[in-house]
């Protein structure tokens, strides 16, 4: 379900985000979040919960590919090889993001918002979202969203809370 207005968007993400920390909630798990495109956007619609407390250990907004380097040890040849906006970096965000928390789950978000930064091979709404259990591996999904930079950030966290709770749920 794609929102028509940016209180649609809210709505979607607060009904994803409480059934994610209900989720969370019932298994006894922590999550952690890398977050890169998304801006925090993610961690306010978990913060922004009652019981947040129970269900969040972290989040960090890894921007600058340094930062996802030497905070979250996403691997530099990685970085230089396919670019902050791929799978790879996404699995080392989440790998990251667990080995800096007390974590259980993770999730973690990293594409081209726009309006500018695209190119022929990654255009603008170009996103990689993961998922990751502790101790298992990384679950990945490229996505090309369309609209502006908010649009495309909002559908970032739909798509990581769905694969969230589908992983939870299985």
């Amino acid at each position: 379900m794609k929102p028509k207005s940016v209180t649609d968007s809210i709505i979607l993400h607060s009904d994803l985000a409480q059934k994610a920390l209900i989720l969370l909630s019932q298994k006894g798990l922590k999550v952690g979040i890398a977050e890169s495109c998304t801006g925090g956007l993610l961690s306010y619609h978990f913060t922004s919960l009652a019981g947040a407390s129970n269900v969040l250990d972290g989040a960090m907004i890894s921007y600058a590919n340094e930062i996802k380097a030497s905070w979250l040890g996403v691997d530099r040849g990685d970085l230089q090889s396919f670019g902050a906006v791929s799978e790879q970096v996404v699995r080392g965000m989440c790998e990251g993001i667990l080995q800096q928390t007390q974590a259980d789950v993770a999730m973690a978000t990293s594409g081209i918002a726009g309006p500018s930064g695209g190119s022929s091979q990654k255009p603008v709404g170009s996103v990689f979202v993961g998922v990751q259990l502790k101790g298992e591996s990384a679950h990945i999904a490229y996505c090309h969203f369309g609209g502006d930079r908010l649009s495309v950030q909002s559908q970032s966290c739909a798509k990581v809370l769905e694969m969230l709770i589908m992983a939870l749920d299985s």
